[in-house]
């Protein structure tokens, strides 16, 4: 492979996470009166988590989240916790077509117990090992800042310059290019418009993928 290891973001390049997540948001703000598309959701809050989703959510809709916002979340995210959600197409076979000695991590904005659970759902948990990070509980700065992928290079062992990430979000590829990667900006999720490629492009990501198939071409 062209590269020392490959790091992957993971709600919507490994997991079908963001349209169900950002869907449910959108139900729920247009519920309480602020009327919201799953587009306009994604558009402004995908790829944020903690404090600055939070922030995102106070300035769509220019008032403070209400209490019960974080029990409709936890809810959601309980339900699918047990449930599962299903992988983007090509991930699951894409991830046991790695050679077993490349050095492979998981950095994602949602938490660890998040990622677990859900590659446990996928069957492929223990392609992981410990590997996993969130930037909620391994730095101190999440995306944007490139911090959780400078961790996980570190981790690996590996100089990230050497290092290829796949991610999906504007705010997950703006971290991952400033991380000094070569970031391949995924548009293989069902969450991703016919502008997405254009929106990362313009972010700085070095090539676009439209499916796994692309990324195992654009690695090899």
């Amino acid at each position: 492979m062209k590269y020392d290891a490959i790091i992957f973001d993971f709600d919507g390049v490994l997991l079908e996470s963001e349209y169900a997540g950002n869907k449910q948001i959108a139900e729920y703000l247009t519920g309480i009166g602020h009327p919201t598309t799953p587009a306009e959701s994604m558009a402004n809050f995908m790829g944020l988590a903690g404090r600055d989703f939070i922030a995102a959510i106070e300035r769509w809709t220019g008032r403070a989240v209400p209490g019960n916002f974080h029990d409709a979340r936890a809810a959601e995210d309980a339900r699918v916790m047990h449930e599962g959600i299903d992988a983007v197409t090509g991930a699951v076979a894409f991830v046991r077509s790695l050679p077993p000695e490349m050095p492979r991590a998981i950095a994602s904005s949602s938490s660890s117990a998040w990622i677990v659970r859900h590659l446990e759902h996928l069957g492929i948990r223990d392609a992981f090992g410990d590997t996993i990070f969130s930037g909620r509980e391994h730095v101190e700065n999440g995306k944007p800042a490139p911090d959780i992928y400078l961790h996980a290079a570190r981790a690996l062992g590996v100089d990230i310059t050497r290092a290829v990430i796949l991610e999906d979000s504007p705010v997950g590829a703006t971290a991952a290019v400033a991380s000094g990667a070569h970031v391949i900006g995924f548009c293989g999720g069902s969450h991703c418009a016919t502008d997405h490629a254009d929106r990362l492009r313009a972010i700085g990501v070095h090539e676009i993928a439209r499916n796994f198939d692309e990324v195992a071409s654009a690695v090899a």
